[in-house]
């Protein structure tokens, strides 16, 4: 498997990732992805059953930097706090090749969404299935699709999960 050093940066990678998405900090987002990296929100029962439909598929670092354009420049939406709730990361595998070493983790998550005017609500629930590399800045995802549990959803889920 990994050693403690490196399984302490898969956590350091995962609380970092929630404490940006908390923050509003859009600007640091895509920096947590490889140049071709894919980011996608997919209902559990499509992955179960191999469905490729997702909610949101991005599939490279330039489509996720457009959507933190997107959120912060051109949708219109009700603003709102969200805040991340992510369990420890389980690693699944880990495997080598000639760029180093890839590490296959999954982490369940919540977010619970407040609006300003209102009350706290769960807005998803699911699990990351990820795939992280390292690079010279440290671990980033190779991917990160985002499992939730429910098929009833937010009409609008405009922050990242």
């Amino acid at each position: 498997m990994i050693d403690f050093k490196t399984y302490f940066e898969l956590l350091n990678l995962y609380s970092d990732y929630a404490m940006v998405c908390d923050s509003n900090e859009w600007e640091k987002w895509p920096e947590f992805f490889v140049d071709d990296a894919s980011y996608k929100l997919q209902p559990r029962e499509n992955f179960e059953d191999g469905l490729p439909l997702c909610l949101l598929a991005l599939e490279s670092k330039a489509m996720i930097k457009d959507r933190v354009y997107g959120v912060k420049e051109t949708l219109y939406h009700d603003p709102y706090y969200q805040r991340h709730i992510v369990g420890t990361p389980r690693v699944l595998s880990v495997e080598s090749n000639e760029h180093g070493e890839i590490i296959n983790s999954e982490a369940n998550y919540t977010v619970i969404r407040t609006k300003f005017d209102g009350e706290s609500t769960i807005l998803s629930v699911g699990y990351y299935r990820d795939l992280i590399i390292r690079t010279a800045e440290g671990l980033k995802f190779r991917s990160r699709l985002c499992v939730y549990d429910s098929e009833m959803i937010a009409n609008s889920i405009i922050y990242p999960i």
